[in-house]
């Protein structure tokens, strides 16, 4: 069951990614959307690489404590390469005020959580790859 929970969210990743990178075209329309799909390709990317680590649970509102879980359970396996972690609550600490605030946002600063979401996503690829989780595979 493991395996495809974690294809199932793998697979949730990269639609989220693809459809962030598809709107990158116009994102003076469309730079919510897109921020947005990026943040929650991270999400459901730290969810493959937790279920694949172990864990009984998926991201809820608390994502946070999924950050902290992943980095515990990445730790639990002496993965070292922990920097995408940091990047992962970074990417987190922004959803609320790209989806919920009234705050403006500046289009720089959708231009970072996209590129932030970018290279999350190539170090969970890589992670995944070489924890070598069941049901990580390519597209």
């Amino acid at each position: 069951m493991g395996a495809v929970q974690v294809q199932h969210y793998l697979g949730r990743a990269r639609d989220f990614l693809k459809g962030m990178d598809l709107l990158q075209g116009d994102l003076a329309e469309y730079r919510f959307s897109s921020a947005l799909l990026g943040i929650h390709g991270a999400i459901s990317y730290c969810d493959a690489l937790r279920i694949g680590l172990g864990s009984q649970r998926v991201s809820s509102d608390d994502h946070g404590s999924a950050a902290e879980e992943l980095k515990s359970l990445l730790s639990a396996r002496k993965y070292e390469k922990l920097q995408g972690v940091d990047r992962l609550g970074k990417l987190l600490s922004r959803k609320s005020r790209i989806a919920y605030t009234a705050d403006a946002v500046r289009e720089n600063e959708i231009k970072d959580i996209v590129v932030q979401a970018d290279r999350f996503a190539s170090w969970a690829e890589d992670a995944g790859k070489a924890l070598k989780i069941e049901g990580w595979k390519d597209d």
